[in-house]
């Protein structure tokens, strides 16, 4: 393995912002590289993330975000494992990117599988319609349909939405990544999104 110096360390920690330790290690496997290095932590906080998944998220943070003009506002709950976490810069960045992604996007659930099914149920309805009227036939209708609810249900939840801020990630991959970041179980608990005659 090769030794590195601090400076290295220090820097890839104000890149990651993760510890000290970590950041030596990935260092020394990486040869010193930074790059190779930032991606080998972010593989680790991934797999990481997946490990802590089940991990319950008793403490967090509400956050309110109020757009420009005081027509549109967001409330966000944001749950993690421990109120250290919950009180740090990172969590509440987060949580505010995260709520103006709601005003921007309108997201109606957190998840997939929250979405009422009254709603899905009448989406399905309107969108069988729609495929006989462009000449489909029962069977082949019957292979359409489930992905296009699959894809609505998706496009009304927050989790499977691309990050407004980045639209490379959706936001499932932003708190992986945070939770990665502060090596604890990230969650958005719920939210309500106000709007002026809305």
């Amino acid at each position: 393995m090769t030794k590195v110096s601090l400076e290295s360390i220090q820097k890839l920690r104000n890149i990651t912002g993760l510890g000290m330790l970590d950041c030596k290690k990935a260092l020394e496997e990486a040869n010193g590289d930074i790059e190779k290095s930032i991606e080998l932590l972010r593989k680790r906080g991934t797999a990481l993330a997946d490990k802590r998944a089940d991990k319950e998220t008793s403490q967090g943070i509400i956050v309110s975000y109020i757009h420009p003009g005081d027509q549109i506002a967001v409330l966000i709950e944001l749950n993690c494992e421990t109120d250290f976490v919950a009180r740090t810069e990172a969590i509440k960045v987060c949580a505010r990117d995260i709520a103006m992604h709601i005003v921007a996007i309108k997201p109606q659930y957190v998840s997939a599988d929250q979405v009422d099914a009254a709603f899905l149920a009448k989406e399905k309805e309107i969108a069988i319609e729609q495929l006989k009227g462009q000449g489909k036939s029962e069977a082949m209708i019957e292979k359409i349909i489930d992905s296009k609810m699959a894809k609505i249900a998706s496009d009304v939840s927050l989790l499977k939405q691309a990050f407004v801020k980045d639209e490379k990630k959706t936001i499932e991959e932003l708190l992986k990544e945070l939770s990665a970041q502060t090596g604890e179980n990230i969650r958005i608990k719920r939210f309500s999104r106000f709007e002026i005659g809305g």
